[in-house]
């Protein structure tokens, strides 16, 4: 077991080091989406299923909350949390559609849609982001593996350089971590 648990842990931090390594460009770019996005009051709207659902919960959370420091709250959102809407959505249309239907909804100028999915295969996930184009919104895609249709559909995409679900779930919290606190620090310096 004590065997296992290290190989675990080096094999999260081997995809950490290989993210360092290769993606900081694309952290920079997303950073830079969700600070524009922000500016320009409008909100960050995050959508995912399974564990990708909770890392959309977690990150609007860090930005409506706090990350590091008090300050304002940050406009973000997760479609993932409505579950009268999800439910009736999934049962009037088909689970397909239920972050595109919220989207067309919610969804204003100057949103950024951000769509999490391990594989980059969810269809859901897949449907938001082509109804943000049809909106007129920026997107980004964070997956892992090849990326799936969801690389093809973002503006920006990061893929985690692994195709281990749980590897890349933690990725995808670092990640977000990294962005919130980019976001905090740029647009929330002078707060306490």
């Amino acid at each position: 077991m004590r065997d296992r648990i290290k190989d675990i842990l080096l094999e999260s931090i081997s995809v950490k080091e290989d993210i360092m390594r290769t993606k900081i460009e694309e952290i920079m770019e997303i950073s830079e989406l969700f600070i524009a996005c922000l500016k320009k009051g409008g909100k960050v709207i995050l959508c995912g299923n399974g564990g990708s659902a909770s890392d959309s919960q977690h990150i609007a959370a860090e930005l409506v909350g706090k990350f590091k420091k008090d300050r304002r709250g940050l406009a973000a959102e997760a479609l993932t949390t409505n579950t009268s809407s999800l439910t009736a959505l999934a049962n009037d249309y088909g689970y397909e559609i239920v972050f595109a239907k919220q989207l067309e909804a919610v969804g204003q100028k100057n949103d950024l849609v951000v769509g999490i999915s391990t594989s980059g295969k969810a269809k859901n996930v897949a449907a938001a982001m082509r109804q943000a184009k049809k909106m007129g919104l920026k997107t980004v895609a964070l997956t892992g593996g090849d990326g799936g249709e969801l690389v093809k559909l973002a503006d920006v995409s990061l893929m985690v350089p692994s195709s281990v679900t749980a590897r890349v779930q933690e990725a995808h919290i670092t990640i977000g971590h990294i962005i919130c606190e980019l976001v905090e620090q740029e647009l929330c310096s002078t707060e306490s």
